[in-house]
């Protein structure tokens, strides 16, 4: 198998894709070190590098500790090779702080994960926030502050691992806001870009960078949306052309991200193309499967009862009052309150289920799980459960997610910015409550979604509530058997900061065709 090393990990999306790329049993990559520095996301690369240690053969004591029958003790200590194995994978650790990571060690552990082997696969990127230092001037105008603060160790750090390493291929991901992000007037990608191809020369060159020599890279892209650009343009003509549109993929979300892939110069070969998909997967096929919940109720006690009485007065004509509101849709919200029931549960890390994804069971679905991980609703205020059930019987009445300018006047935020003053004002974020339209890709998942619900919320207003976690998952193509360890705000945020697994799987197919 071709070793891969993943820099700022996360939960792991981006290495779950290239470990599952398979030719029966045969699997092409393995992952030898994971480096992420936040707790609750290297935990989640842990626990999911356990599992990988027992190549198929998963023992019931993990599904155990899924169901919340047995602790993360209980099953490490049943199973200590495993676990030293993941522990060697997994590392806490955090780049761009040589004060308490130095580079040495960080060589060291490089080195000794890849064991001398030549062909092998460097993939993650710095997050966005390490390239908004990237501009030369400032180290020398502001020396000081420029050494204080650790951002811009991250890019450099990135680069010195490649210069010094010298990765055959590199895959990195980053947010599509870069392409226009600027620092003293230019923009930030293009020094990127001539950064990666001469990862030696930033900072000093090779020998400051701790490399015995210089190494040079070309940069493809994953995906070729325009015909009139050739795929092998080196400089590549438009920077917005490493932009991979997931939903063009077969992925069921409309998820933008930079991707691009660096080929060592020495390396006489050229990458095939990403395949578009012919048509564009609905998000309600990946989610319904899933256990049917209800939200909570914040601040009040909580009953089904509660729940149900308190999403009903939406009808009532104090607030949904006739002025401007769409007379279909004030019937629809009215048709479908009557539909509500208080016996809809709430959730938990774990919920019994028997059904089966209707979309791409074999990745998503395990038989040995027996439900859904990571599935517990969130509590809302009761004029967020009006919003979110107005807007989702909008939504599938009219197959899109309402403006501000759709909601009834009561409906509306109590701040100064959810209502024009005139017509001809535009309202600040307008599409404040997103609700997610069955037969589209959902929208991007991001780390937001940790923050509330409000652009999560989900299609059936029967349930009225924002996403699960597990929900956000299956968006991102995660498997139902892949755990995410923390409180829920760090699994919201774990999920949102991922690369889909199912398209990096794309991706390590592009990658094995190269080293192959």
């Amino acid at each position: 198998m071709i070793p891969v090393i993943d820099l700022f990990a996360g939960p792991g999306g981006l290495g779950e894709g290239f470990t599952s790329l398979r030719c029966g049993q045969k699997k092409f990559f393995k992952i030898v070190l994971s480096i992420e520095k936040d707790k609750a996301a290297r935990e989640t690369l842990r626990l999911r590098s356990f599992f990988r240690q027992f190549q198929g053969g998963t023992p019931e004591s993990y599904y155990q500790y899924l169901r919340g029958a047995l602790s993360i003790e209980e099953l490490y200590l049943r199973y200590p090779e495993e676990v030293a194995r993941a522990d060697e994978e997994a590392w806490l650790a955090e780049l761009g702080k040589p004060e308490r990571y130095p580079t040495t060690q960080i060589d060291e552990r490089i080195e000794k994960a890849l064991g001398g082997v030549e062909d092998w696969v460097l993939i993650g990127g710095p997050p966005c926030q390490a390239y908004s230092l990237v501009g030369r001037s400032r180290m020398a105008r502001e020396p000081e502050k420029y050494a204080r603060d650790h951002r811009h160790f991250l890019y450099q750090e990135y680069l010195r691992i490649i210069a010094k390493h010298r990765p055959p291929v590199f895959v990195m991901e980053n947010v599509e806001g870069i392409l226009s992000s600027k620092v003293e007037g230019s923009l930030i990608i293009d020094r990127i870009l001539a950064d990666l191809k001469r990862p030696c020369e930033m900072n000093g060159g090779s020998k400051s960078l701790g490399a015995e020599k210089s190494v040079t890279y070309k940069l493809y892209p994953f995906a070729n949306y325009r015909a009139s650009h050739s795929l092998f343009e080196d400089p590549y003509p438009d920077p917005s052309g490493y932009i991979i549109r997931a939903e063009r993929h077969g992925i069921p979300q409309a998820r933008h991200r930079l991707i691009l892939l660096g080929v060592r110069s020495d390396l006489d070969v050229v990458p095939i193309v990403l395949s578009n998909s012919n048509k564009e997967v609905e998000m309600w096929k990946v989610i319904d499967s899933l256990p049917r919940l209800r939200s909570r109720l914040s601040r009040v006690d909580d009953s089904g009862v509660a729940w149900m009485n308190a999403v009903k007065q939406v009808t009532d004509p104090n607030i949904l009052n006739g002025e401007g509101v769409d007379i279909d849709v004030w019937r629809a919200v009215q048709k479908t309150a009557r539909e509500l029931k208080d016996s809809i549960k709430t959730g938990a890390e774990f919920v019994p289920s028997t059904s089966v994804p209707k979309w791409q069971r074999s990745w998503f679905y395990d038989s040995k799980l027996g439900g859904a991980c990571n599935h517990s609703s969130r509590a809302h205020i009761e004029a967020d459960l009006w919003r979110y059930f107005f807007a989702a019987c909008f939504a599938q009445l009219r197959g899109k997610s309402p403006l501000l300018t759709d909601f009834p006047s009561y409906l509306l935020p109590k701040h100064k910015n959810a209502k024009p003053s005139d017509e001809d004002d535009d309202v600040d974020f307008a599409d404040r409550f997103r609700v997610q339209v069955k037969n589209r890709p959902s929208t991007t998942v991001t780390a937001h979604i940790a923050k509330d619900g409000h652009y999560f919320i989900h299609p059936d207003p029967l349930q009225c509530r924002s996403l699960t976690v597990r929900e956000a998952a299956r968006l991102q193509t995660f498997p139902d058997n892949y755990f995410f360890v923390g409180p829920r705000t760090e699994q919201y945020k774990q999920v949102g900061n991922a690369v889909p697994p199912l398209l990096a799987r794309k991706l390590a197919r592009v990658v094995y065709e190269l080293l192959a």
